[in-house]
């Protein structure tokens, strides 16, 4: 069977992790990209600037000209390179610039030439970001959610994680939620955490999940923001309440925001710049409190975390941290979490134990 020139099947090459190659420049593919994609650009950013300026002054044929000129020779054949080569690896891989036009055209027939004869997508990345966002709208409206809320340190994550029909705003966010949320890696794009949620909901809603569970988020998660319509539609939901006592909240507190980060630090920066960056990640967190704590408060907690580095950093030790963790979350983020549950009352239909949420929500097709 011959290899079509064009594909616009955009929920099959998005669902079934078609491998994609993303031929815009570095600067297009940093603004929003799809899940998987990799960046091996027929112009670089500078090469690109220059064709737009001499196709707004001397227009297209002038710029595609240059674009040639630019893109010749030991660059040219160097891109054909980069891009068989992933071929080579991702048989079935389809490639795309912004609109499916000139770039992606030039980069299949270059490709064709150097014997990996592959489609590209129709429209480009412009017509499958449309795609996206518009098929937010739809499982948006289409589904029934169900918001996951209890304190800091109650598990609402882990019963999130243990759910089939769930999204994880904060796994796609790369991010917590809190002032403390923050992770070693990088958090996405707000159009690459819009087109992983896309997914993700569209993923579910193939497979007739209409019943999805979510975390009780903020409108921000980290730099993240929930889209509206979601943020609307979860506010309309049913809650489920998670509860736990609180050592049982500490643990938890210490394990992810404290043991397991600094692992994520090391392992993504190396040990001495991986422990700086993570000590100034939580001075930092707790310095952006200050004001709402008052500075009283805030200088007793900021002496106890660092003694608590040192302890940590000297001698591996992590129970120091529970002198400041405990207090903020008692007399900080736990009057706050019960305000905001006495503001939702009317929408709690179920509470419990970690394990016991897990279990109302399988039972009710999450």
């Amino acid at each position: 069977m011959a290899t079509p020139e064009l594909v616009d099947n955009y929920a099959e090459l998005l669902l079934s992790n078609t491998p994609l190659l993303d031929v815009r420049a570095p600067v297009e593919f940093a603004q929003g990209s799809f899940p998987g994609a990799v960046n091996l650009p027929l112009m670089n950013d500078a090469e690109r600037e220059a064709v737009g300026i001499a196709y707004k002054q001397q227009g297209q044929d002038a710029a595609v000209r240059l674009g040639h000129k630019l893109v010749s020779g030991s660059v040219r054949h160097e891109r054909i390179a980069q891009w068989a080569a992933f071929m080579q690896r991702h048989p079935d891989g389809v490639l795309y610039c912004f609109r499916g036009g000139m770039r992606s055209q030039i980069s299949q027939q270059w490709l064709k030439e150097a014997g990996h004869d592959r489609p590209r997508v129709a429209g480009g990345y412009k017509a499958m970001r449309q795609f996206l966002l518009q098929s937010l709208d739809r499982s948006i409206q289409n589904s029934n959610f169900v918001v996951v809320g209890g304190l800091t340190g109650s598990g609402k994550t882990d019963v999130i994680q243990a759910l089939d029909a769930k999204i994880d705003l904060e796994g796609l966010a790369c991010h917590r939620g809190s002032s403390f949320g923050g992770r070693a890696q990088r958090q996405p794009s707000q159009i690459d955490f819009e087109n992983s949620l896309s997914i993700e909901l569209l993923r579910l809603t193939t497979q007739a999940q209409e019943n999805i569970a979510v975390e009780d988020e903020s409108h921000l998660i980290g730099r993240c923001a929930v889209p509206l319509k979601l943020r609307q539609k979860t506010q309309q939901s049913s809650l489920v309440w998670v509860t736990a006592p609180l050592q049982e909240r500490v643990k938890r507190i210490q394990r992810d925001y404290i043991e397991s980060l600094a692992r994520d630090y090391i392992e993504e920066y190396g040990q001495a710049d991986g422990l700086d960056r993570y000590q100034s990640h939580l001075t930092k967190s707790l310095h952006n409190l200050r004001n709402r704590l008052g500075l009283e408060r805030y200088a007793k907690l900021q002496k106890h975390l660092e003694s608590a580095l040192v302890k940590q950093l000297s001698h591996g030790e992590f129970e120091a941290h529970r002198a400041w963790i405990e207090p903020l979350m008692t007399d900080y983020y736990d009057p706050m979490y019960e305000y905001q549950r006495q503001q939702k009352k009317s929408s709690v239909v179920f509470e419990g134990t970690a394990n016991e949420v897990i279990a109302y929500l399988k039972a009710n097709g999450h």
